[in-house]
């Protein structure tokens, strides 16, 4: 077949260096199959072959200030954006350096790539790509528009598969960029199947841009990804729509999958004519032909040298330390390569640890306004959103008057989507900006637990290149009715979501210290706001000054004794005070449980020798299980009565005042405990 005519495609594709990248890909795919998986040095291995062309040809249109969220078939891109090879094959086998040090799988890449174009952190779960890109996409808008920062042709780039067009993240980061008119190019691969799922059963007609031909605010382009001159049109006209229009595009080619969807996966649900005329559509010979003047021979020895060279250099890496597998779990001083306001010149005003109270009492919610308008006012990374955080103020008036002093583009209103509200809050972060996301009820975090799973874990598994700090704002607990929709504590569960430090203010000047603190800081912070506490009398405290920072991880003792140490946190605070009136006892306010003040804990355990441990939460793996077993295991020899709880049964908070006030723990339970322990 005779060279095609270049003409026809954009002037400024080099098509040598897309032919090396597609050999490189294709030698990095051959030596894995037929070497190091029989090896047993990769678990995990997918091939590219047939997605390579296109994801080469897109990744050469990327630069400094776009950012691409990719998923585990995704090698090519990187390739295009420079990845070193020794990082890509020695990631793949888990070895020291590379992506993430061995603590990730190799096919979940990251990039940081100063001078270029950023590759976010991807994840192992299919969608939860789409949202991130989205908040980077956001970013991008906000931080050229109100900060003057990036340049002002930027775009956010996303990579899936047809069926994850079937996911919630999928539908949900369509609405923001379309709602919101942003720089968000969504790329689908379509290869007809999720593993061996055809993709008949992800969208009707087997053709998502087809179905979204007359969705609003989204220009479409559609075609075949194994033709290098159409392939490479569409990907130049999609690019240049989205960086002139500043508006999102869905660009959907098609292309064979031309091995199975891992290594592992031997197709046998394929039969032997749809495989041999998937073959017949690999790109590579198309590419060949169409670029026949190329010294394929010379180009093909040299992706084999140095594919071969990279893997002795990443196979000398070894294996990193064990001892050195729990660092990063947390920001420990040294600073993250991509995320967070602190690597883009932000530095926290002077702050005290000590406060100095002003004023009348104000409740906490009060407090916590206050507190976010002062980092509005003095931070302009600071975005406040959620549903009805806007003109209406939040549902429990948290945010009110914010948005009419800040304007929509500081604090607003989204969809209704909470995996789109903290995926969407991933991207803002990466890209410098302090996102507050608010979700309105604690049950309603339950749509976004893999997107804040994902962003706990960033840090770590990517062995401190990226992270994603950021304040998650979720009001919950009783309030003068329960019901288990809005009324749901399980704070435990965010405690088992490494990276993630949770703070359960009880007052208003708690809330203010933890609040700034976590504004300020370099780590994601769940701020558990207790409905019950908002307006309550007992929380309310003076304003405890514009400085005051409260770290995380502090305790307090809200009453001093010698007889027993009663453990607790949020709304049970008050009611543990009062069941302790006349009692020698330490009432410690734990204040946050990640991190909690085990030594404050334990030095009042060896001091009084009994240890109650109250909270709202279920009984059955509550967090006071984990206090009682830290409790047991490092002063056994000081106590004189057994560690005790009292918590909720293990059931939903009830709904009829009656049936919750039986539930809670009361003071009279706390009190009837109490004396219980002393009297043992």
């Amino acid at each position: 077949m005779a060279e095609r005519d270049a003409s026809r495609v954009a002037a400024d594709v080099d098509w040598r260096e897309v032919a090396r990248l597609v050999l490189t890909s294709r030698e990095m795919d051959r030596i894995e199959e037929q070497e190091l998986v029989p090896q047993k040095k990769i678990l995990y291995q997918f091939s590219a072959r047939g997605h390579d062309l296109a994801q080469v040809l897109l990744g050469l249109q990327l630069k400094d200030g776009d950012a691409a969220c990719g998923y585990y078939r995704s090698r090519p891109l990187l390739l295009a954006l420079g990845v070193p090879l020794a990082d890509a094959l020695g990631s793949g086998m888990g070895l020291a350096g590379g992506y993430s040090d061995g603590r990730d799988i190799g096919v979940v890449f990251n990039y940081p790539n100063p001078g270029g174009a950023h590759a976010l952190p991807m994840s192992g779960g299919v969608g939860a790509q789409y949202t991130p890109a989205a908040g980077w996409a956001q970013a991008i808008a906000y931080k050229a528009e109100v900060l003057g920062e990036d340049p002002d042709d930027a775009l956010a780039l996303v990579l899936g598969g047809d069926a994850s067009c079937a996911t919630g993240g999928f539908w949900s980061a369509l609405t923001i960029a379309t709602t919101q008119r942003l720089p968000l190019l969504m790329y689908i691969e379509d290869n007809g199947y999720g593993i061996s799922v055809p993709s008949e059963y992800q969208t009707p007609g087997k053709d998502i841009a087809a179905n979204l031909a007359g969705f609003s605010g989204l220009t479409i382009f559609n075609g075949d990804g194994t033709e290098p001159d159409e392939a490479a049109r569409l990907i130049g006209e999609a690019v240049r729509h989205v960086r002139a229009k500043r508006a999102p595009a869905l660009l959907r080619l098609t292309m064979p999958r031309l091995e199975g969807h891992s290594f592992q996966d031997t197709q046998s649900y394929k039969s032997e004519a749809e495989i041999e005329a998937e073959w017949a559509r690999d790109p590579l010979p198309k590419l060949k032909a169409f670029a026949s003047r190329l010294d394929w021979a010379g180009l093909e020895a040299d992706a084999a040298a140095n594919v071969a060279a990279a893997l002795a250099e990443a196979q000398a890496r070894g294996v990193s330390s064990p001892e050195r597998v729990t660092d990063n779990v947390f920001f420990d001083g040294e600073l993250q390569q991509v995320g967070g306001q602190c690597n883009h010149g932000y530095a926290p005003p002077p702050a005290s640890d000590q406060p100095k109270p002003d004023g009348q009492r104000i409740n906490m919610v009060t407090a916590i306004r206050r507190t976010l308008e002062q980092e509005l006012e003095a931070n302009p990374r600071v975005l406040v959103f959620g549903e009805d955080v806007g003109p209406k103020g939040g549902v429990h008036a948290v945010t009110l008057g914010l948005q009419e002093k800040f304007g929509k583009a500081r604090v607003f209103d989204t969809s209704l989507n909470e995996e789109g509200i903290v995926g969407r809050a991933v991207g803002m972060a990466l890209a410098g900006l302090m996102p507050v996301p608010e979700i309105q009820f604690r049950k309603y975090a339950e749509p976004a637990t893999e997107q804040i799973n994902d962003c706990g874990t960033m840090r770590w598994r990517t062995a401190n290149r990226f992270a994603a700090p950021m304040v998650l704002r979720i009001p919950g607990g009783f309030f003068k009715c329960g019901d288990p929709w809005h009324s749901q504590t399980n704070e435990v569960q965010f405690v088992h979501n490494p990276g993630w430090k949770v703070a359960v203010p009880s007052n208003a000047e708690d809330a203010v210290g933890l609040l700034r603190s976590s504004l300020r800081g370099n780590d994601p912070v769940i701020f558990f706001e207790h409905r019950a506490m908002l307006d309550d009398s007992w929380a309310r405290r003076p304003w405890p000054g514009d400085a005051y920072v409260l770290p995380l991880g502090k305790a307090k003792k809200t009453r001093d004794g010698d007889g027993i140490t009663i453990v607790t946190w949020g709304a049970m605070v008050p009611r543990c005070e009062a069941a302790a009136e006349g009692v020698d006892a330490d009432v410690i306010d734990l204040r946050t449980l990640n991190p909690w003040d085990r030594d404050m804990v334990l030095d009042s355990v060896r001091r009084t020798r009994r240890c109650l441990i109250v909270h709202e939460d279920l009984r059955t793996g509550g967090f006071g299980a984990e206090i009682a077993a830290v409790v047991a295991d490092e002063a056994f020899l000081d106590l004189d009565a057994p560690v005790a709880r009292v918590t909720m049964p293990d059931i939903p908070s009830p709904h009829h005042p009656t049936l919750l006030e039986w539930a809670l723990p009361s003071v009279e339970r706390i009190r009837a405990e109490i004396d219980r322990l002393v009297g043992f």
